[in-house]
């Protein structure tokens, strides 16, 4: 029987994985094998050809990010996708092209031989055509690895492909009307969100709304500390310095030598963030990037307190629908589009909660996202219910 098909992130067809600079990976990375090995012996899977998926109904607003793996998995072309998320990179395009996108909890998944953007928001997690497949991967990639610094001494070895049966009456759902009112917030979007939250209360569920104030700035402050953090990773070629683990010398002569003589083909949102952190470390020296890591923690503790309450929190994915296609949009339009779309998912990268994306109903046959947040290494709750909303939508 031969293996499934795995889309890794930046993978072009016919070639070796490339990074944001247009170089090959020099070594493997560990994480896919850990991914299929649970189930069967691993074969390369046909990537996603970037020319034939731009051709496909989804809008290409999808492909940034980790839109590549997703639209695989979307159109069928692999059974399953991995991607990284430092900001919402694996659960916006999940919700905008219908798939399951999961940003476990911070430092569950390994991220050794990946290559991150800040250590404190590097994730690596599945896209899938559905809970269960997704819930499998995470089984499967999950587990502690020495050479990774972003991870605690400790790590659990989740179990959450036999949760899936779950009784949704065991579980209450905190609706945090902030992540309803973004600036960027489309109504149509609230209301299949909404609708799907009705669905999982009529299955059992506790569902009340709530409201979270500092949700509607958590982004800001995750915007402040990413600048200088993701300077300071470029600046190390790719890797920074001060942490124990494997760092990878081949990527760093790679990725330093290219940075160099092509750092002009940076897409404009990687120029954006360098700009402004070295904007905002010459001209206020790091005020803002610590005055936001300090706020980081505040955050982290009124979600944690929120979470205290209620077993899981819930909100839109995206607060828009996936963008129509400009060939024509300037730079200031499409920093403005991707930004917006990660107003609910990058406070959880900057908090470390697991998140994850599942599909409801299309608004004018584009996708929609519910994004479920549960307490760190509460993966089994989240697969849980997020498989309940699945079985009441068939």
């Amino acid at each position: 029987m031969p293996g499934p098909r795995v889309q890794l992130p930046g993978t072009p067809s016919g070639g070796p994985p490339r990074g944001t600079s247009g170089i090959p990976w020099p070594t493997p990375r560990p994480t896919m094998p850990r991914a299929i090995c649970a189930t069967s012996p691993p074969r390369r899977a046909p990537a996603c050809d970037r020319s034939v998926s731009m051709a496909v109904t989804f809008s290409p607003a999808a492909f940034r990010a980790c839109g590549g793996s997703a639209i695989a998995v979307a159109t069928g072309e692999v059974d399953l996708a991995l991607g990284a998320d430092q900001g919402g990179s694996v659960r916006v395009p999940a919700a905008w092209t219908g798939v399951v996108g999961h940003k476990p909890t911070h430092g569950l998944v390994p991220y050794t031989g990946m290559v991150g953007i800040e250590n404190t928001i590097d994730h690596a997690g599945p896209l899938a055509p559905d809970v269960e497949t997704a819930a499998r991967a995470l089984d499967a990639m999950a587990g502690r690895d020495p050479a990774d610094p972003r991870q605690p001494v400790t790590v659990p070895d989740p179990d959450c492909a036999t949760s899936l049966d779950g009784d949704p009456s065991e579980f209450s759902v905190a609706v945090v009307e902030e992540g309803f009112t973004q600036p960027e917030t489309d109504e149509r979007v609230n209301d299949s969100v909404r609708a799907a939250l009705d669905a999982l209360a009529d299955a059992g569920a506790t569902v009340e709304s709530v409201s979270l104030p500092v949700h509607a700035d958590a982004t800001e402050i995750y915007t402040a500390a990413l600048a200088e953090g993701t300077l300071a990773a470029v600046e190390g070629e790719g890797v920074g310095h001060n942490w124990k683990g494997r760092y990878d010398v081949d990527w760093v002569d790679h990725f330093g030598r290219a940075r160099r003589e092509r750092g002009d083909l940076f897409p404009p949102s990687v120029v954006y963030t360098l700009l402004l952190g070295a904007y905002t470390r010459e001209r206020f020296r790091s005020k803002y990037y610590v005055t936001a890591m300090n706020l980081r923690r505040e955050v982290t503790a009124a979600y944690d307190a929120l979470l205290g309450e209620y077993d899981m929190l819930a909100m839109p994915t995206a607060p828009q629908l996936p963008h129509e296609y400009d060939p024509d949009q300037n730079r200031t339009e499409f920093l403005a589009d991707a930004w917006g779309s990660l107003a609910n998912t990058a406070p959880f990268n900057a908090s470390g909660h697991p998140a994850l994306s599942v599909p409801v109903a299309p608004v004018d046959g584009l996708p929609v996202g519910l994004m479920l947040v549960a307490e760190r290494f509460d993966e089994a709750s989240l697969f849980t219910l997020a498989s309940a909303y699945e079985q009441s939508d068939e």
